[in-house]
């Protein structure tokens, strides 16, 4: 798989295992999906959908719990690995996500301080102010990219890493003063066990900013070569920024609102399809989804597996296997990440 890349003698081997891969993604997105409706506590199995089950309400559980799930890792999955995605393009760096960059982070803040300032706002109030502060985050980060003398491989997330770390330690210094640590470890621990009917429609706002990703994805693609050769195509580079800068905000925002912080998502994802595809962002953003989702499925039937019936927190198996595949696309020999 590794040699399709990119090689520059690409059509005639690259193209039917690239068509392989992509049957696979979607073959293992329909089967996982499935799965998900089925894995639980409660008896929702086929046969029980037919018969009523024990307690006659497998139907009922299905469609205020299981489908909203599936639904809600679907588009957790496909538009944190697209903002990923976007993010990387906007600082020309494969090792930057909302993870890495202080977003996330900035994200947490604004819910500190909705839970401070305003704790009846509604839940859609809530994403807004976190949104906002997210877009901060996002412009202080690609504010201090740009007054970085040096832009090594490694640096440049180093300071996204420092930025975070100072941002969540000012939230959680707040939070401990204001008694606030419990319930701030709510939103910053990334599972799905309270997902349900009326707790996961916020993340369509989240699947919006994916469309309109891969509406502006040539733009991005054009982004990601700098600024100078996007100028000089014509290209308006402080308003596709601007979008980008909403895209990763929002999706954020909504994501934490939903399910909490999800690490390493964003990162991964990209890295693998660049792989695959290479670096054309409208021909990858469709792959980006799809693996996503594919990678957060399968993680959180993972998650409600291995202590069944007790359920692990998605955040710490996505890290798991994160970090293992970010070592390996480290570690892999020929590495092509820049």
């Amino acid at each position: 798989m590794t040699a399709i890349a990119t090689s520059t003698g690409v059509p005639v081997q690259a193209r039917p295992r690239r068509a392989w891969a992509g049957a696979l993604i979607g073959v293992a997105l329909l089967v996982l999906s499935v799965a998900s409706l089925f894995i639980g506590v409660s008896d929702v199995s086929p046969l029980a959908l037919v018969t009523g089950g024990p307690d006659g309400r497998a139907a009922f559980l299905l469609i205020v719990s299981r489908i909203p799930r599936t639904l809600a890792l679907l588009l957790v999955g496909a538009t944190l690995a697209i903002a990923g995605l976007i993010m990387q393009m906007l600082v020309r760096n494969r090792f930057v996500e909302p993870g890495t960059t202080g977003v996330s982070e900035f994200a947490t803040l604004g819910m500190l301080v909705t839970m401070v300032l305003w704790p009846g706002m509604a839940l859609l109030g809530k994403m807004g102010v976190a949104a906002g502060f997210a877009l901060l985050g996002t412009w202080v980060f690609l504010r201090i990219i740009r007054a970085v003398p040096v832009r090594q491989l490694v640096l440049v997330p180093l300071v996204g890493i420092m930025l975070g770390g100072v941002v969540a330690a000012v939230t959680t210094f707040f939070a401990y003063r204001l008694d606030l640590l419990q319930s701030l470890g709510q939103w910053a621990q990334g599972s799905f066990a309270g997902v349900m009917q009326g707790r996961y429609e916020f993340l369509w706002v989240a699947g919006l900013m994916g469309v309109i990703a891969w509406i502006a994805a040539d733009r991005f693609s054009v982004i990601g070569l700098g600024e100078e050769f996007a100028t000089n195509l014509g290209l308006d580079y402080r308003r596709v920024v601007a979008i980008g800068m909403v895209i990763i905000a929002v999706t954020t925002a909504a994501v934490l609102v939903t399910a909490g912080m999800i690490p390493f998502l964003g990162l991964v994802v990209p890295n693998i399809v660049s792989l695959i595809i290479g670096d054309n962002v409208r021909r990858s953003i469709p792959w980006v989804a799809g693996l996503g989702a594919v990678f957060v499925v399968a993680c959180d039937i993972l998650a409600r597996v291995l202590r069944f019936p007790y359920e692990i927190p998605l955040s710490v198996i996505v890290g798991i296997v994160g970090a293992a595949l970010f070592l390996w696309l480290l570690l892999r020999k020929g590495s092509r990440a820049h």
